[in-house]
């Protein structure tokens, strides 16, 4: 069986990584044109946190529900049609022509982007064999780089080209998800004995469920902090003169940042553990973002770059110990540290806004960089050294 294999299958674990970098790579262009669409349809900052907060919630709702039938059927719908989706009418948005459609596009954008990820994460524990967090760190920076370059790209495309030839980007992104079609296997599924929802996950977590909790409770903390930071610091350097494209390379910095501290942090988790990344990665996150948020002119840059290497290091290793922890329901487990984490940290953006709204975006994100520091007291109760993992 392929899941007794100790070898790492550096095929299939690439070709999951390019399908999570070609889905966050079309997903990332609503964040980077906010600026645009504020400006476009006038809108508030309440108005914007909704826009960033549907694509949270979609995730929220999806993913755990995705997470459970990939764990069950095997099919390609969600590991490839959900980036098809989220290509199409990412690039839809982008020409809306009011802010309702635009909103309509973003969350059958972002329904996409939840139908994928469980669905491919789950399936790298299966071609990992004995390097998950390593593994997942590759996986996981797929996305990050993802992330990280479409800002650039659509920030620069849009300056040149203008949003409404967009939809030309489809067409290289269609062509790849047909190649990928041919190389990218069925998911195995976990046949878990139990049919129904509820009773799956207890199956899938059983004694170790504590632990589940507090691992959530810290990716959502965690998501809570670097969605905010992402949504609304392109709209404060808008208000203070930096350019469409230099907004695009801030968000960029930001998210590559996570890609390189993720990488790095799932290679050194192969020998240390998790706890001690998780420790130094909430300490230095605060005052990362502070110090992000007094940074001037061209400090920015290298304070997003710390910024974003902080509080991101530990997006894979969250998902890699639930599932160690919990290796009987892979997908389920990834859909409730990505997307149930991810969607209930983001969809506090439409708070976000209003509070901006009411005070300012500084001060609302000064408040927000202490909640890593606090956050620290719960890794106290993570496990300390190596979760076996079932052979």
């Amino acid at each position: 069986m392929t899941q007794n294999r100790t070898d790492m299958n550096v095929k299939i674990i690439l070709a999951l990584t390019l399908v999570h970098f070609t889905g966050d790579f079309f997903n990332s262009f609503i964040t980077p044109l906010l600026p645009t669409f504020a400006g476009k349809f006038s809108l508030s900052m309440l108005q914007i946190g909704i826009i960033s907060g549907l694509g949270r919630f979609l995730a929220f709702i999806v993913q755990p529900t995705v997470g459970y039938l990939s764990d069950r059927y095997r099919t390609r719908l969600f590991s490839l049609g959900g980036p098809t989706l989220a290509m199409v009418f990412v690039c839809c948005a982008c020409i809306a022509p009011s802010y309702a459609v635009l909103l309509v596009c973003v969350v059958l954008a972002s329904s996409g982007s939840a139908m994928f990820h469980p669905a491919t994460a789950g399936m790298v524990h299966t071609y990992a064999g004995k390097r998950l967090g390593f593994s997942l760190s590759i996986f996981n920076m797929g996305g990050t780089l993802g992330f990280g370059l479409g800002p650039l790209f659509i920030t620069w495309f849009v300056a040149y080209y203008g949003l409404h030839l967009t939809p030309a980007v489809l067409i290289p992104g269609l062509l790849l998800m047909a190649i990928l079609f041919k190389i990218v296997p069925l998911p195995e599924g976990e046949r878990l004995k139990n049919r129904t929802f509820w009773g799956s996950l207890n199956e899938a977590f059983g004694g170790v469920w504590r632990l589940i909790a507090i691992i959530w409770l810290m990716m959502v903390l965690r998501a809570f902090c670097a969605h905010a930071f992402r949504t609304f610091l392109p709209v404060l350097y808008a208000q203070e003169g930096f350019s469409l494209m230099s907004i695009g390379l801030l968000v960029s910095l930001f998210t590559i940042a996570g890609t390189v501290s993720g990488l790095l942090g799932g290679y050194i988790s192969y020998k240390t553990g998790y706890k001690k990344i998780f420790y130094l990665s909430y300490i230095l996150s605060t005052p990362a973002f502070l110090i992000l948020l007094f940074a001037t002119g061209k400090w920015v840059y290298p304070a997003i770059f710390l910024a974003g290497f902080s509080i991101m290091a530990t997006l894979p290793l969250g998902v890699a110990l639930a599932q160690e922890l919990a290796p009987k329901g892979r997908s389920m487990v990834s859909s409730i540290m990505m997307g149930f984490a991810f969607g209930l940290g983001g969809i506090m953006s439409p708070l976000v806004g209003g509070l901006a709204d009411l005070f300012s975006i500084r001060s609302v994100l000064t408040v927000i960089a202490f909640v890593p520091l606090i956050t620290t007291g719960l890794v106290h109760f993570l496990p300390g050294g190596r979760v076996a993992r079932e052979a």
